[in-house]
């Protein structure tokens, strides 16, 4: 078509019948991707019986089942060629009906530029022309450009649904020899239900999102339920393969702004969009949304321009050795394992990135979704040195640098509490866990997860606060090495050289109900570091209890020992206690001035060159009443 008659592109338009009279038999033919797939064409050419529609190659990146072979007669019509293994398509690849090609997505539009992969005909989906004569790719941008430009034969299906989306989807009319109307409805997706569970795991996932992160979406339940706990977020920003419902939604929130990003500063950038009419709508001449190729939103090179660049990964099942299992089937709709390597490497090269596999701790059978062993599942993730955060509903398990021994304790941590002692006796059968591993049954279903947060103090440190867990014995045994010997002795009232495994499992092991304790960690490098620990023990036949802290020397003067007697004060009350005992060493000033900022009255009195502290729970109101008696 010539740009001297772009105005006039209705009288142009042809039958998809007549369209597919201009394909030769033997033709390598470029699908548009995902929700773009021109489904109008693609059903004309499985419904014709036309000769020269014969041993044809269709290429997509993404199918959604318009294109899939349907029976033996397809077949002979065309063989599909696909470069994700997901959604329908993996049964499909299973059954050998089509083939499947294991290439990163952002090496797809170099290799058809470099011809590696042949197209001789594209046949994609677009808006209607605008007046000046130029359409918008809409739905998906992947490799179509690069498709167009090496293609012989381009045709463009018009579809009235779509979006006119803005960035690099713009073609003039001119650059199609053919134009057809569709009389199909792109593809939409419903949302997806959210679980209860699913609210669960999505506020623990986000408690890892910092304000001013990148991220980057699928879809999914784990997604939609992250929107409200994204929503308080301040200053994300986007780079994501796909815009869905729920992204969406946290962007029209406002906690997104891109305005940290370094890479198409203010805008959101994806290269699909998949999702209801009302997403489509949303999309429409959107400003704030950048539609680029997918060598360009895939390339790690250009996430990690990102700074604090954090993907947010479904699995479907892991193991205690760190291998993951993604999803399969219908759930899997843009991840697989090389989608998952290409992000790994944005991530880890983005000052600050992070990447989270997020999980249920069983599945919709209540059947475990942490393992011992994931080897005879599908779609493996098996790059275990590039793991970094694995997250259910009951916490968070960070994989870096931690021996094969210390990431199955923060698994099992993390598992449903029912599944807890027979992990802990598989591991131990499969020499993955110390013979002597402590673990308390009744301690997973008692974990107060209701203590977890962070708090920022005056000199700019962020503290992350929770209750102990089994899995904290090796950085419990660093943070005591990490002591002087007098700090040594101002705590445990003895001169201490050595803190051996059995001593420190049995101090990490504690059941949330008579002992009480509670670690300050902070994160350097993206890795966990405990710096403080506070806990209490209830006295027998008492309604006090003993309470004890230690806190890094370097971090002594922040105010971390005065939050955190705060901190074990609140979860006391909670349970019953009524006050807090303590000894202090008459040299050890700083600890008493701890407890002589309590909101609470301090009681002291010096016995043997110790402090004997008393501090009782006693509201002011509560005094008064107590006074006026």
């Amino acid at each position: 078509m010539t740009p001297t008659t772009a105005h006039r592109w209705k009288h142009s338009l042809v039958t998809p019948e007549e369209a597919l009279q201009t394909i030769e038999p033997g033709m390598k033919i470029f699908l548009g991707t995902g929700c773009a797939e021109p489904r109008t064409l693609i059903q004309a050419i499985t419904a014709s019986n036309a000769r020269n529609l014969r041993d044809l190659d269709f290429i997509q990146l993404l199918s959604l089942g318009d294109a899939l072979p349907k029976d033996q007669t397809s077949e002979h019509k065309y063989r599909l060629k696909t470069f994700f293994s997901g959604y329908v398509a993996s049964d499909a690849i299973q059954q050998g009906r089509i083939d499947f090609i294991p290439t990163a997505s952002s090496q797809v539009p170099l290799l058809v530029t470099a011809g590696i992969i042949d197209v001789d005909a594209a046949l994609v989906q677009i808006t209607p022309p605008d007046r000046r004569g130029f359409v918008s790719l809409g739905l998906s941008v992947d490799a179509a450009r690069r498709a167009m430009e090496r293609a012989t034969l381009v045709i463009g299906e018009i579809n009235y649904d779509i979006p006119y989306t803005m960035g690099d989807t713009f073609a003039h009319i001119s650059n199609f020899d053919l134009l057809v109307e569709s009389d199909q409805p792109p593809h939409y997706f419903p949302r997806w239900p959210v679980p209860d569970v699913y609210r669960k795991l999505a506020e623990n996932v986000a408690s890892m999102v910092e304000d001013g992160s990148c991220i980057a979406f699928s879809f999914g339940p784990v997604f939609e339920a992250l929107v409200e706990p994204l929503s308080r977020k301040r200053d994300l920003s986007v780079h994501s393969i796909i815009m869905t419902d729920a992204l969406m939604e946290v962007i029209k929130s406002g906690a997104v702004t891109n305005r940290n990003k370094r890479f198409f500063r203010n805008k959101s950038v994806v290269s699909y969009a998949q999702g209801t009419k009302e997403l489509y709508r949303w999309l429409d001449r959107n400003p704030l949304v950048e539609f680029q190729g997918i060598d360009t939103v895939m390339d790690p090179r250009i996430m990690s321009m990102n700074e604090k660049y954090t993907k947010i990964l479904p699995a479907r099942r892991v193991d205690l050795s760190g291998i993951v299992a993604l999803q399969v089937g219908r759930q899997n709709v843009t991840l697989d394992p090389g989608e998952v390597h290409s992000v790994f490497m944005g991530a880890a090269l983005s000052p600050g990135g992070r990447t989270i596999f997020a999980l249920p701790s069983r599945n919709y059978h209540n059947k475990p979704n942490i393992i011992l062993s994931a080897k005879d599942y599908p779609n493996q993730f098996t790059n275990q040195e590039s793991l970094d955060l694995i997250i259910t509903e009951y916490g968070v398990a960070s994989m870096r640098g931690r021996t094969q021994r210390e990431r199955a304790l923060a698994l099992i941590d993390i598992a449903h509490p029912d599944d807890r002692w027979n992990l802990v006796q598989q591991a131990k059968a499969a020499n993955i866990l110390y013979q002597d591993q402590m673990y308390l049954t009744e301690s997973g279903h008692c974990y107060p997860d209701d203590i977890a947060h962070q708090h920022t103090f005056k000199n700019g440190l962020t503290v992350w606060f929770r209750a102990i867990k089994p899995s904290d014995e090796d950085d419990m045994r660093k943070l005591f090495y990490r002591f002087s010997d007098k700090a040594v002795y101002y705590r445990y009232f003895a001169p201490l050289k050595a803190m051996p495994h059995q001593q420190m499992q049995e101090y990490v092991n504690i059941d949330y109900i008579n002992i009480m304790s509670i670690v300050g960690i902070i994160l350097e490098a993206g890795a966990e570091h405990i710096i403080a620990e506070a806990r209490y023990a209830n006295l027998q036949d008492s309604s006090y209890a003993d309470v004890a802290f230690v806190v890094d020397e370097k971090y002594i003067g922040v105010g971390i020992a005065k939050y955190m007697l705060d901190l074990l004060i609140n979860t006391a009350k909670k349970r019953g206690i009524r006050g807090f005992t303590a000894d202090v060493l008459t040299v050890n000033k700083p600890m008493l001035k701890v407890f002589e900022s309590s909101r609470y009255p301090m009681h002291a009195i010096v016995k043997s060159g110790v402090y004997e502290v008393t501090i009782p729970f006693i509201d002011e109101l509560e005094g008064k009443k107590t006074s006026a008696g």
